[in-house]
């Protein structure tokens, strides 16, 4: 790709991100439009905006290099697609109707009601500090993979091309908030849809494939594999641990997350929340599959042309940038940044929202004008682009790829206790917690999984956690929130 084609395709794409805000915020700056988009929202827009937020650029990258990986990964990964499903399906029957009925602009709210003020805090504190690791490490991935790709080659140091783009990020959204990201989301899932439909024709047209002979490649090559009943106890890829993983991460890091449940909290009721969710577990399952192909006919082009790359995360991007001319590189890059952007974007919106409720207690304040508050609130907008900017350059600066996922894999521990404080929440009515016991419990039950993940071999006889694992981390939340806790008279 050369300088003007590539200069050309980011000032078009953010010139027309930039001009949605411009539209969309003109009569939406208050909080109540950034928060929760005047809870007006189409939720089959909403729907349809939370595919690119569910997909990080990760996911674009990397669901398809790990089909053909030397861990025999496959299409192993669709088992816990499926787990995802029913997660989505379990938060939309049990936890939206709770946030509804409640008229919830943060989740963390219910925490207060049911167990007390340190709880709320904490479970808000959780998300804070996973959602900003969290998207910092997938942005800090992206990241890398445009400078790898494009931008040393002009020269661009790493500092700057994060700065450049989380500057973009916060241009077009700390003034419309969720009302903008609605719209631009969903644009981003269209480009990003696109990108990879896209590259499986462009895929198979290098490779002489038709439509039937695509599908007949993947469905008879080594790397179709989806279902994995073996093994139990040293396979990680098995059918039991990927989906139960799958239901519990989802329930955890997205229903009592509050980045994508804002998105549905924002509908205009509870039934129009609820048919946004099961038409986005439809599409959010088929496009992962989609990804998957993508992966098989990667590695069948890789075989057939001699591609070799040293990562597996390198596969797609290597090939679509180098192998498959202009247009795919393009069609490529459209739908990394669409992806990374669509992720990070909204994770930014959240962050602020939940500071601005949990912390600065927004909604509790009395006899502060709007003005000042969205003052308030762009500062703290600010506090998180610039936090997110921090996490990137230290990862950068550590430079070391098995510390730097070490982080962000303790910060993903931290969603486990989430679902024992909203489980203790939810089903036990006759026990009050101590409250200010609980900051301990949910570093206790993190740390102890942490030793277990490490350990399990030797204490349980060879056996090796997986997603799973995060089932382990609410069970031990929920039994220690019982233990610290006292029988109502």
């Amino acid at each position: 790709m050369s300088p003007i084609v590539l200069l050309s395709f980011i000032v078009s794409y953010f010139a027309v991100l930039l001009s949605i805000s411009f539209f969309t915020s003109k009569n939406s700056g208050s909080n109540s439009a950034f928060f929760l988009a005047n809870r007006n929202s189409t939720w089959w827009l909403v729907s349809f905006g939370m595919i690119g937020t569910a997909l990080s650029g990760v996911t674009y990258i990397s669901v398809p290099g790990k089909v053909g990986a030397i861990t025999g990964d496959q299409f192993s990964y669709f088992q816990f697609i499926l787990g995802n499903a029913a997660g989505f399906v379990i938060i939309a029957v049990v936890l939206l109707p709770i946030y509804y009925k409640l008229r919830l602009t943060s989740i963390y709210s219910f925490i207060e009601e049911t167990l007390g003020t340190w709880s709320y805090k904490t479970a808000a504190g959780i998300f804070l500090i996973s959602r900003t690791i969290g998207s910092a490490f997938r942005f800090y991935l992206v990241i890398l993979v445009l400078q790898k790709f494009i931008f040393n080659y002009y020269g661009v140091p790493f500092i700057l091309t994060a700065l450049i783009c989380l500057i973009l990020i916060w241009a077009y959204t700390f003034k419309g908030g969720l009302n903008t990201i609605i719209i631009t989301d969903s644009l981003q899932t269209f480009f990003l849809v696109l990108a990879v439909f896209l590259s499986i024709y462009f895929i198979c047209r290098s490779l002489h494939y038709g439509a039937f002979k695509a599908i007949t490649s993947i469905a008879d090559s080594r790397y179709s594999k989806i279902f994995f009943f073996r093994n139990f106890s040293t396979s990680r890829f098995h059918f039991a641990k990927q989906f139960l993983g799958g239901i519990f991460i989802t329930i955890a890091m997205v229903g009592l997350d509050q980045d994508l449940m804002q998105k549905n909290l924002s509908c205009r009721n509870i039934r129009e929340a609820q048919k946004n969710m099961f038409t986005f577990v439809g599409v959010f399952v088929v496009i992962n599959l989609f990804f998957l192909g993508v992966g098989a006919l990667l590695y069948q082009y890789a075989a057939r042309y001699g591609v070799t790359v040293t990562k597996t995360d390198y596969l797609y991007p290597t090939i679509a940038l180098n192998y498959l001319g202009t247009l795919p590189a393009i069609i490529f890059m459209l739908g990394l940044t669409a992806a990374t952007f669509a992720t990070t974007d909204s994770a930014l919106t959240a962050l602020t929202t939940s500071f601005c409720i949990d912390f600065l207690n927004f909604s509790k304040r009395t006899g502060q004008s709007e003005k000042s508050m969205v003052r308030i609130r762009h500062g703290v907008h600010l506090l998180f682009s610039g936090l997110i900017l921090l996490a990137v350059i230290l990862f950068n600066l550590l430079n070391n790829e098995a510390v730097v996922s070490a982080i962000f894999k303790v910060a993903s521990y931290t969603y486990g206790p989430l679902l024992g404080l909203y489980a203790f929440g939810l089903f036990v009515r006759r026990r009050r917690v101590i409250d200010r016991l609980v900051p301990v419990v949910c570093i206790v039950s993190p740390l102890f999984c942490i030793y277990l993940s490490g350990a399990s071999k030797y204490l349980l006889g060879g056996y090796v956690f997986d997603n799973e694992l995060i089932i382990v981390n609410g069970l031990m939340t929920f039994l220690l929130l019982f233990l610290f806790s006292k029988k109502l008279r």
